[in-house]
């Protein structure tokens, strides 16, 4: 592990999240409605906690559970592969095709309830990222959810049209478009091999009008990333996080921008 770029988080507080029993370290900052901010494999890095702060500087409370990992650890291709390895066997995720979906969203959407509960206003927010990107969309099963945003969602792994999802999820989630007119922002690079145009057909055939998904020329993205995305991720992927150009006019600063007006405009 790289000691000099690791972030010791030290800006945000942390607390001890319950939810049916199920206790997580979850970190706080800011004010204002809340934004849960997912974790992207192999965890709460730089990278990811760079947009938390950006979220939390636009006027909201973020939310940032830690489900896997070595919170703000910089992504090693050694120590990532093997945080990916141990989260496609565990329970609480379902990485492959036949699995439905992921039980830790029954987790998240009680912590969306709270945190709702905790910060008021209209609802809350939700971006999910990667290994995580489609939890946005399931947590939208809690009606406190009205603004998820799904950023390159790669599960399930081997089913490139595949939205981890059950189908008594997806009816579910499909009827709260059409009753609550739910709004779906989502992001992907057009050469990203984890997030295919195919699986952004899928959520246009469930989602219809109500899936806005953007996707960006994979040669815009940061060429020199950690090296867990440069030697096990291997393609322009994280269009937010570790593949994001940080210069004023760049389109994934412009993709982070138009997150960040997303979610002043459904939680405003």
């Amino acid at each position: 592990m790289n000691e000099q770029l690791d972030d010791a988080i030290t800006d945000f507080s942390h607390r001890e999240a319950e939810v049916d029993g199920v206790v997580k370290k979850v970190y706080v900052a800011g004010t204002g409605p809340a934004v849960v901010v997912l974790p992207e494999m192999p965890g709460i890095s730089p990278d990811v906690l760079r947009l938390a702060r950006w979220v939390r500087d636009a006027g909201f409370t973020v939310f940032l559970p830690s489900l896997f990992g070595v919170d703000g650890a910089y992504p090693t291709a050694e120590g990532g592969a093997e945080v990916v390895r141990r989260a496609c066997v565990s329970a609480e995720f379902r990485a492959f095709a036949g699995g439905g979906t992921s039980p830790v969203t029954a987790w998240l959407r009680g912590l969306a309830r709270q945190a709702h509960a905790e910060c008021g206003g209209p609802g809350v927010g939700v971006i999910g990222l990667c290994f995580t990107g489609n939890f946005a969309l399931t947590m939208a099963l809690e009606p406190a959810v009205v603004a998820p945003v799904v950023n390159h969602p790669s599960l399930p792994l081997d089913d490139p049209a595949g939205l981890e999802l059950g189908d008594e999820d997806a009816r579910a989630i499909s009827d709260r478009v059409k009753r609550d007119g739910l709004k779906v922002l989502a992001y992907r690079f057009d050469n990203d091999r984890w997030c295919t145009g195919q699986r952004f057909a899928a959520y246009q055939a469930l989602l219809g009008d109500a899936f806005d998904g953007r996707v960006l020329p994979g040669g815009t993205a940061n060429t020199n990333p950690p090296p867990f995305f440069r030697d096990t991720v291997g393609t322009p992927h994280s269009v937010v996080t570790a593949h994001l150009v940080d210069e004023d006019g760049h389109p994934t600063v412009r993709a982070r921008d138009e997150i960040l007006a997303f979610l002043a405009d459904r939680l405003g």
